[in-house]
């Protein structure tokens, strides 16, 4: 067993867990001798602990043997791990996951390095700081050139400012299982292919021609891209208001696309209104 692994119980629970997460983490594990996942999860969780040299401690408690705990923490299934920071709870899963997952987890507890220049960067580009978001992404990279979360935080930047090739080769082969980011990412770059000209040209052209359904199809794909997708699907449904044989329904088809890049959600749904509304 580590050293940054131990078992607790009612007794010493105040001192190893409460106590102990004023000063690191405190990842708590409640098992039981009968239950199979928790065999599967134990193993992982000692693992890392000792992988992670003590910037948290594992506190392992038999749940059969401490139910009053059990009860007071809610625990209604096993293995339920609950992390402590400050005496409280913060965090927690159930079930037995594999290392990956329970590696972001802990990483959520305790960021690293490569992590902490990445909340920078997200601070800086809420901020309207691109370039120094994208400056501090790029040294993250270098402390963890597979933090698989500052590659999509450049990604999405890149898409944002119109750079295809640099967000292809950022997203390289990733699988969409990686995140769930990716095959969003990877939507949103086929919709930055698809358009052509710049807002403001397309935007005349328009002005110009209501009936400019390319000019309005192009529109649509930049803003989509962009991640401006109420305007882009504006754009998409008065492409179906005013033609729905236009490029063989193509209004149409790029709006289901939209659909599925957004997942669900009260805008998809009101979208969706707005839709079966222009077909009618």
């Amino acid at each position: 067993m580590s050293e940054h692994a131990l078992d607790v119980g009612l007794a010493d629970f105040n001192q190893n867990v409460l106590e102990e997460s004023r000063r690191r983490p405190v990842v708590v594990d409640f098992w039981a001798p009968w239950c199979g996942p928790c065999k599967s999860l134990k193993p992982v969780l000692e693992k890392l602990a000792a992988e992670y040299g003590g910037k948290f401690l594992l506190a392992k408690i038999n749940s059969d043997e401490n139910q009053e705990l059990a009860a007071r923490y809610g625990v209604r299934g096993i293995p339920s791990v609950k992390a402590f920071v400050d005496g409280e709870i913060v965090d927690e899963f159930s079930g037995a996951l594999p290392e990956s997952e329970v590696r972001a987890f802990l990483d959520r507890l305790i960021p690293s390095p490569a992590e902490t220049l990445r909340q920078q960067a997200t601070a800086a580009r809420a901020a309207g700081d691109v370039a120094g978001a994208l400056k501090l992404l790029a040294e993250a990279s270098k402390l963890d050139p597979a933090h698989v979360g500052v590659r999509l935080d450049a990604t999405e930047i890149m898409i944002d400012l119109g750079e295809a090739d640099e967000a292809r080769r950022l997203l390289g082969s990733l699988p969409d299982d990686a995140d769930p980011r990716v095959p969003q990412l990877k939507a949103r770059l086929q919709f930055l292919g698809a358009a052509d000209g710049d807002e403001d040209a397309l935007r005349a052209r328009i002005a110009a021609n209501e009936n400019d359904l390319e000019a309005r199809l192009a529109l649509a794909n930049l803003l989509i891209a962009a991640g401006r997708y109420e305007p882009g699907m504006d754009q998409l449904l008065e492409i179906v208001r005013r033609d729905r044989g236009f490029q063989d329904d193509i209004g149409r088809k790029t709006l289901l696309s939209v659909f599925n890049l957004l997942g669900g959600g009260e805008l998809v749904s009101r979208y969706r209104r707005l839709l079966a509304s222009a077909l009618n």
